[in-house]
């Protein structure tokens, strides 16, 4: 008799501000956007089994659970702490979470170091390049898009694609969305990767110039995607494709 395949433990960051109301652009109704049972969902149904963190600060607590997880996998949230890579602009305090930053750095640290997949969606992304040295435009709106192009909508659009992504041909993000250079996702962000980490390669571009996938080429698997795949993949197979490949790297 076969044996069952054991799902493999996969740390998921506390996610818990309060659901934001529906936000309406262009006639797409983003669904309420707030908390971890989408994500969770998404990592069950892939065939992982989701062990959810407190909010700590405890080294050897997070250890214990770098240890004890064979992935990480980090939700969207509040911006990420323009600090972090130097900056000295103002910024509203009321859009950032400080113990969010510095426990997410801490476990991207004990991860990468443990050569452990390592899956961040939307500001999960922008804190993994942060991690690699990199920084963030914290306001994309103001940016201008490739020539020819107008700039995506890319706030409030979470259960319809909101705009075409184009993918670097051989890249692990590639590979995991079924061998395509593209895709379409959906979009609620207005920060996105400025400078890209040491180490790091841009593998998805949203055709307006705006990055939508990084990727660490040495490891066994580290991706970021700018995008909110849990919300769309029962619709979407390339984002369910990108659950099941990171799951399965978590059993490698």
């Amino acid at each position: 008799m076969d044996k069952k395949v054991k799902r493999p433990r996969i740390c998921v960051p506390p996610r818990m501000e309060e659901r934001t109301a529906p936000v309406s652009v262009d006639n797409f109704l983003a669904p309420l956007e707030g908390g971890a049972s989408d994500f969770v969902d998404a990592i069950i149904a892939a065939g992982g089994m989701p062990v959810l963190m407190p909010m700590t600060h405890d080294d050897s607590l997070i250890a214990e659970y770098v240890e004890f997880c064979s992935g990480l996998a980090i939700p969207g949230g509040e911006d990420v702490d323009p600090a972090l890579w130097g900056s000295e602009d103002s910024y509203d305090e009321s859009l950032l979470n400080h113990d969010r930053d510095q426990l997410e750095l801490a476990l991207i640290k004990g991860f990468r170091a443990a050569n452990k997949p390592i899956f961040a969606t939307c500001r999960g992304m922008q804190i993994l390049n942060v991690a690699y040295g990199g920084s963030l435009d914290m306001a994309i709106e103001k940016r201008q898009p490739l020539p020819g192009m107008m700039l995506w909508h890319h706030t409030g659009i979470l259960s319809s694609p909101a705009h075409p992504i184009d993918i670097v041909e051989d890249s692990l993000l590639y590979h995991c969305v079924g061998d395509v250079t593209m895709v379409q996702a959906n979009s609620s962000h207005h920060c996105s990767v400025l400078k890209l980490g040491k180490g790091l390669n841009q593998t998805g571009q949203a055709t307006d110039g705006i990055p939508e996938a990084i990727e660490d080429p040495r490891a066994h698997f580290v991706l970021g995607v700018q995008w909110h795949p849990e919300y769309t993949w029962q619709r979407n197979e390339t984002d369910a494709c990108i659950w099941r490949s990171f799951v399965n790297a978590c059993r490698a």
